[in-house]
């Protein structure tokens, strides 16, 4: 966990939102994923709420740090390098049962509290200027329509006084089916204490529909004034109605090398390894950079795309390497061996190819394909195929390192006895260089599980704590190696 360097992300991301013209982000999720079959657990930073507390350092990342003495609650945006945060989602997105997104948290007020609320403690102190509400219902009550929750716990008791956003479409999922009862919908959010209103299509709809309540007394002319009075507060903070414009200045931060080099140090952090060695007196990592013949293999090795995930230039992103500037981890192990070892690349290598090559070692890198929000949701959470084939093809005729690429814990019990060394990568983004950075020895191993990675889904949910917890890895588990020049 290294919440100094999560704010420098922010400051980055700030800056490079900035160069686009925009103000705003939508950052950060501080969910606290209960359940990894849920499609948004790589939104979250662990299933333990101490640490998405610790990583809401963020925020005055990208927001900037707030003054000292300044009161707490109030919205704080620092200058023209730094955006208006939002934590989201209002709250208990994580807890939500089998993991379903937009589902039920069923759960009592005392977990709620210190489960699900804790990041928006220390979010709030910092000066974080939005908040954005859950899809998700908590016993039963939609977050959207839940007043109780956004404005007698949020504003009035934790007394924030930046403005509460919907999700996209969010007041229209109050019913079911959404959009059935548009007008009750506006009244529900409205009075619920919802001040920004995300409506991507039909905004004349809404206004009109919003106007008729006001003009009817249904929704009181106060509760206007303070949407109202704390979206100008936000804007003001911000110098949008100074500085309305994108700042030319800033186009050259966007994918600077600067920025690159902080996420190549956040993969090589964010790095665990789970086995390193059939036993303690034989590691196998780091991998020397020296050797005769090494094997590249499985979908995931040469594919940006899918070290990207979700959320990346499409919501549910893209496969493949034509959708941003990049390195691969193929690209990057060759960049990182000695000129004289031949690197054979097979995506999907059969037995035969694999032993009758006389390979040194292989690399086998597999994991999820990319997902965003429901479509991640996942009841059995295995590695698509071909990936285990690709394993077992693989590590059951030689020596082999597995990295798994994904947003989550998956099914990996089967093939751990085969496997040698065990990476679990995650959602490493367009630096592969920072991969190749600690498999190598450039850089030791130091990174432990932010959440628990189960045996079976059927323990599903486990988490840190739980009086039955019986996992292939606990939290908080990673093996660390020694840097070294491995040659």
């Amino acid at each position: 966990m290294d919440p100094e360097l999560v704010k420098k992300i922010g400051a980055a991301t700030a800056l490079e939102t900035r160069a686009t013209g925009i103000p705003y982000a939508f950052a950060p999720c501080i969910a606290v994923c209960r359940d990894p079959r849920w499609g948004r657990c790589y939104e979250s930073y662990s299933e333990d709420p101490q640490i998405v507390q610790a990583m809401t350092e963020i925020v005055p990342g990208l927001q900037g740090d707030i003054p000292a003495n300044s009161p707490k609650g109030i919205p704080f945006v620092a200058g023209k390098k730094n955006v208006v945060a939002c934590a989201k989602h209002f709250v208990g997105d994580g807890g939500t049962a089998n993991g379903i997104n937009e589902n039920n948290t069923m759960i009592d007020w005392h977990d709620l509290l210190s489960i699900h609320m804790p990041g928006y403690y220390t979010s709030i102190i910092n000066g974080v200027s939005t908040i954005m509400v859950s899809y998700s219902s908590w016993n039963g009550i939609k977050m959207h329509a839940n007043r109780d929750l956004v404005t007698g716990f949020l504003k009035n008791t934790l007394r924030f006084r930046g403005f509460v956003i919907s999700d996209w479409e969010g007041i229209d999922r109050i019913t079911s089916p959404p959009h059935a009862n548009y007008s009750y919908s506006i009244q529900a959010g409205i009075l619920a204490g919802i001040d920004m209103v995300m409506v991507p299509y039909n905004y004349t709809e809404f206004i009109n529909g919003l106007t008729v309540m006001v003009k009817d007394n249904i929704i009181p002319m106060s509760r206007i004034d303070d949407a109202v009075r704390r979206i100008l507060r936000v804007k003001f903070v911000v110098g949008l109605f100074e500085n309305p414009l994108a700042d030319d200045s800033l186009a050259d931060q966007l994918g600077s090398q600067e920025h690159r080099q902080l996420a190549r140090e956040a993969v090589r952090k964010s790095l665990v390894l789970l086995k390193n060695g059939q036993s303690a007196d034989h590691p196998l990592l780091p991998l020397p950079k020296k050797t005769s013949k090494i094997l590249v293999a499985g979908s995931h090795a040469n594919n940006l795309g899918y070290q990207c995930g979700g959320w990346t230039i499409q919501w549910q992103g893209l496969s493949g390497n034509n959708l941003t500037i990049g390195t691969t981890i193929l690209s990057a192990i060759k960049n990182t061996i000695d000129s004289s070892t031949n690197v054979v690349y097979n995506e999907n290598p059969d037995t035969e190819f694999v032993k009758s090559n006389y390979f040194s070692y292989a690399i086998v890198v597999v994991g999820e394909h990319t997902y965003a929000e429901t479509n991640g949701d996942s009841m059995n959470l295995t590695i698509p195929d071909p990936g285990p084939s690709t394993i077992t093809n693989v590590c059951g005729a030689m020596k082999c390192v597995v990295i798994i690429i994904s947003g989550r814990p998956v099914v990996i019990q089967p093939y751990v006895d085969s496997i040698d060394a065990l990476v679990a990568a995650w959602l490493p983004g367009t630096e592969g260089q920072g991969v190749a950075d600690v498999l190598f020895g450039d850089y030791g191993f130091t990174g432990k599980l932010p959440r628990t990675w189960f045996k079976t889904v059927d323990q599903l949910p486990m988490n840190v704590r739980d009086p039955y917890y019986d996992p292939l890895f606990p939290f908080g588990f990673g093996l660390t190696t020694k840097p070294t020049k491995a040659y």
